[in-house]
């Protein structure tokens, strides 16, 4: 996983076609007709939650997508064309009847999702599309799906442009096997199938709006690691090494590690603590290979005669496979093997779907923990702040606070008076006790036995917080009905 704010790639969908287009589908063979009666309309009712005002519901939104036939009672979509999803009707080509379905399986680190009908008896006859293989660069491929411009069926066709690793835009955290194609973007063919030869090559998910006929596909290496992750009934996420690496083309930093001029290895920048790759590797390492797979300079690997970036071999791979590095230490070669694992941490720079936000209400002040979602809600301008969130995972900070919690609202009333330049701080201590999560400043502040003052410190502020504990029961009734705050806290995730 490589962390990116994503500005110029959107979850969008790919184009929609010409009126002569759209006529010539009629002049298909009927296996290719018979094909598109299997791509699905998407429309989803969603519910997104308010980080600003977490203890209100959220707004209600909608919007359309496309999806297909996979299997019995399997659908395959886009993740963001669902997510946050309250409702989520389905349509078949030529029909106006529209068929409840449930969000099966949904994984938004790449960007897909698995629907299942509640009576899928009216599509038990249409056919399945077969998972195929990469499409080879130059090569034709046709996009499928409803988008925006017409109620119809549309289908675009295109030319695959380049195979590289970048960034997914749903979760604004992740980069992984890409697809481009030179074709525009439309609204509403996301989640569409993109096939060759009557095979599903890859899934439309994403554009450029910097850029014109451009569109990006999720391949099917992606696609099946998904498909194989679910078998057990659950997604797991992808995993990590837990490395940052800097390219070595630089001839005198090659000379300073004494390698050859033959534009191999990379060096390791960061180690992650308690990542998979540590403690095997240590930053000033020059990784070499990858299971067996010579690294160039710049990071990248062979596979299947296309150049890949090292991370796909890891891409491919579960909690609980092998790894194999080959690497170089103070001159020597050395080679070990580590076993993937879950580092869910690394979520902190992801955006979170289906979570009602966490907090704690106490005497008009509003604790909430840090992440993407309250990063992008509330635009934090603290340098302190924004230290720790940078810092949280290349320093390891989420060994010492799983929660970063920060002090987010401060409610109008008599008892918060002044107390308005602590909002957008991180707390450190409750009464004296270093804060880990925020179900430990919650029980903190919450104790049956308070002390006659609860002193809240914050990072880098020159005073502490200090609140009567006498009037907070008062002051809790009398702000939360000011407010319309009907649940106090939320503390689960």
């Amino acid at each position: 996983m490589k962390r990116s704010v994503l500005t110029l790639l959107v979850a969008l969908s790919l184009p929609a076609t010409s009126q002569a287009q759209e006529i010539k589908t009629s002049q298909e063979a009927p296996a290719t007709k018979n094909l598109y009666d299997s791509v699905l309309k998407i429309e989803v009712a969603t519910q997104v939650p308010d980080y600003r005002t977490p203890w209100n519901s959220g707004r209600f939104s909608g919007g359309t997508g496309t999806g297909f036939i996979i299997g019995p009672n399997q659908i395959l979509t886009n993740a963001h064309v669902v997510s946050d999803a309250r409702r989520v009707l389905v349509t078949q080509r030529g029909s106006s009847q529209k068929h409840v379905a449930n969000v099966k399986h949904i994984a938004h680190d790449c960007d897909l999702a698995l629907l299942e009908l509640q009576d899928f008896s009216p599509f038990k006859d249409l056919p399945a599309l077969e998972v195929g293989t990469m499409p080879a660069l130059e090569s034709n491929v046709s996009a499928i799906g409803y988008p925006v411009g017409g109620q119809r069926l549309s289908v675009t066709r295109g030319v695959v442009s380049r195979i590289d690793f970048s960034s997914y835009s749903h979760s604004r955290a992740d980069s992984h096997l890409v697809i481009q194609i030179d074709a525009a973007i439309n609204p509403g063919n996301s989640g569409g199938p993109v096939v060759q030869n009557g095979k599903l090559v890859g899934v439309a998910f994403q554009g450029n709006t910097k850029a014109d006929n451009v569109g990006y596909i999720i391949p099917t290496p992606v696609v099946k690691r998904f498909l194989t992750d679910i078998k057990d009934g659950r997604y797991d996420h992808y995993m990590d090494l837990g490395i940052s690496t800097f390219p070595l083309f630089n001839p005198a930093m090659r000379k300073a590690y004494n390698l050859p001029n033959d534009a191999k290895g990379v060096i390791v920048a960061n180690v992650t603590p308690q990542s998979p790759a540590d403690p095997t590797l240590q930053r000033g390492d020059v990784l070499l290979a990858i299971d067996d797979n010579e690294i160039d300079s710049a990071g990248n690997i062979r596979i299947s005669g296309e150049f890949v970036d090292l991370n796909e071999i890891v891409e491919r791979k579960f909690a609980g496979d092998p790894v194999k590095l080959t690497f170089l230490r103070d001159g020597k070669k050395h080679t070990s093997s580590i076993t993937l694992k879950e580092f869910p941490y690394s979520r902190m720079y992801a955006i979170q779907y289906e979570k009602t936000p966490r907090y704690t209400f106490f005497a008009g002040l509003v604790f909430q923990p840090l992440d993407l979602n309250l990063f992008a809600t509330y635009q934090f301008k603290d340098r302190k702040l924004r230290k720790i969130f940078n810092d949280y995972i290349e320093k390891g900070l989420y060994r010492e606070m799983e929660d970063v919690v920060v002090l987010t609202r401060v409610e109008k009333d008599r008892l918060t008076t002044r107390m308005n330049g602590f909002s957008g701080k991180v707390v450190t201590e409750v009464n004296g006790t270093k804060i880990k999560n925020l179900q430990e400043l919650h029980d903190l502040l919450n104790t049956s036995n308070p002390p006659e003052y609860h002193v809240i410190n914050f990072h880098g502020a020159s005073r502490p917080l200090v609140i009567p504990s006498s009037e907070v029961a008062t002051a809790n009734k009398r702000i939360a009905t000011q407010v319309g705050i009907t649940k106090p806290f939320q503390l689960q995730k």
